[in-house]
């Protein structure tokens, strides 16, 4: 996956991640929408920070054919990912809620499983459509030299 569409990957993720965190959060939390929204965006940044850096590792162990991965890969991509992402968002949630590590650690666990819910699904999906696009492109091409 080049650099461009890393980066078009993650920018996908975060902004139908957003969509949904700021619609349903604070039906959960009592805290005002705007607030969400703004620990969100931060979150958001930080995530994509990581997400470029982590698949990019990723692809690197595991191979670029991301359409040949099995379940239990992209489960143990989504683990890893969420993990890797607990340290960094841990003191940004404590900070702007104003809450305990014990507080934030257990809806920092609500929003892992829903992030690896949520990635799981979007990735495969991503790569669904990215291996149709490119399987339409090529045939495209194959077209053009023919005629």
């Amino acid at each position: 996956m080049s650099t461009k569409e890393r980066i078009l990957h993650t920018l996908l993720f975060e902004a139908f991640a957003l969509i949904i965190i700021v619609g349903i959060v604070p039906l959960f939390l009592q805290v005002a929408t705007h607030t969400i929204a703004g620990i969100s965006i931060a979150l958001s940044l930080i995530a994509m920070g990581w997400n470029y850096a982590y698949n990019l590792m990723f692809d690197k162990m595991f191979g670029e054919d991301r359409t040949s991965r099995s379940p239990l890969i992209r489960l143990g991509h989504g683990l890893g990912f969420e993990l890797g992402l607990l340290p960094l968002t841990l003191p940004v949630l404590m900070w702007a809620l104003n809450k305990s590590l014990w507080q934030v650690l257990l809806l920092d666990i609500g929003f892992i499983l829903f992030f690896l819910v949520y990635a799981i699904i979007f990735n495969w999906g991503y790569d669904k459509a990215r291996a149709s696009l490119m399987t339409r492109s090529i045939n495209c091409e194959a077209a053009k030299e023919v005629s």
